[in-house]
């Protein structure tokens, strides 16, 4: 295939077995881990857990990604169509509360089919960075059931320093704004968990308090109180070699955490805060082919 998926529109070949582009993946999808995960927010991960699925490969270049093993070293193995599936329904008779589907902005393409085939008897979650282009996204509409998108950026500046990501504000408010239209507002089953609807993350960076706010102030703009849940995490941890990145290379102070905490509060944003306890590099999940 040439590839266009995500916003880079590199135009690059991937054939079944190796990828030119910058997420430097195969056109088949490359796992690295399937297991339940109870860190998600509340109404993904409830009690069981969320079965989470993690691709290989990244379209965006954070220098601090706590998951560089998968996507920047390009670590995991790659599966048919068929044994994703069958990855898939292992969760679901484990258990899982939804399919959560994490970093799979690059194999769009395998979702939709895998989809279009097959409709999971769980909500399915797709989970990404927000560095995506709607015209992909399109492809998705009635197949996904919940978004679960980044907000990272609302200065060109930062996204391109931290993440290699021109436009990435722009690109994300597109995306997100077409995610909403795809599930709507927020519904939930009896037991509180999320069958449709968006939740946008922002992750509070060091230094960047300013960053979080422009980012809850402009969700609190564009959709009305109701429409979709904010979640901001303080989970950031120093990770990899951050030497050109000084600035980053510490944890977030106790006084960054309240002070996006209360400004989230003061603007009646409904969603979900962390305790500082959660930076933790145990956070993590081992990428050791568990699963697939």
């Amino acid at each position: 295939m040439i590839c266009n998926l995500c916003p880079r529109s590199c135009g690059a070949e991937r054939t079944e077995t190796a990828g030119l582009g910058y997420c430097r993946m195969p056109a088949a999808p490359v796992l690295a881990r399937a297991a339940l995960h109870h860190w998600e927010e509340p109404p993904i991960s409830g009690v069981r857990g969320s079965g989470t699925v993690f691709f290989s490969g990244c379209s965006l270049g954070c220098l601090f990604c706590q998951n560089e093993k998968i996507s920047h070293q390009d670590f995991g193995r790659a599966v048919t169509p068929a044994r994703l599936r069958e990855v898939c329904q292992a969760l679901i008779d484990r258990g899982a509360h939804n399919l959560n589907f994490v970093n799979p902005t690059h194999y769009t393409h395998v979702l939709a089919a895998l989809l279009s085939d097959w409709r999971p008897p769980v909500p399915v979650v797709f989970n990404t960075g927000g560095y995506d282009r709607v015209d992909t996204l399109r492809g998705l509409e009635g197949k996904v059931d919940v978004y679960l998108p980044d907000l990272k950026y609302l200065d060109s500046g930062a996204a391109r320093r931290y993440s290699a990501a021109p436009g990435y504000p722009e690109i994300a408010q597109a995306a997100i704004r077409e995610m909403v239209r795809h599930t709507g507002p927020c519904r939930f089953d009896d037991n509180g968990l999320l069958l449709s609807g968006t939740i946008i993350r922002h992750l509070i960076l060091p230094g960047q308090v300013n960053q979080a706010k422009a980012a809850m102030d402009w969700v609190s703009r564009t959709f009305e109180p109701g429409t979709v849940l904010f979640s901001l995490m303080s989970q950031y941890t120093p990770w990899g070699d951050l030497s050109a990145l000084p600035e980053l290379n510490r944890r977030l102070r106790p006084g960054e955490i309240r002070s996006t905490q209360e400004y989230m509060e003061n603007l009646g944003l409904d969603g979900f805060t962390q305790e500082r306890t959660s930076a933790k590099e145990e956070y993590t999940p081992p990428f050791d082919l568990t699963g697939i």
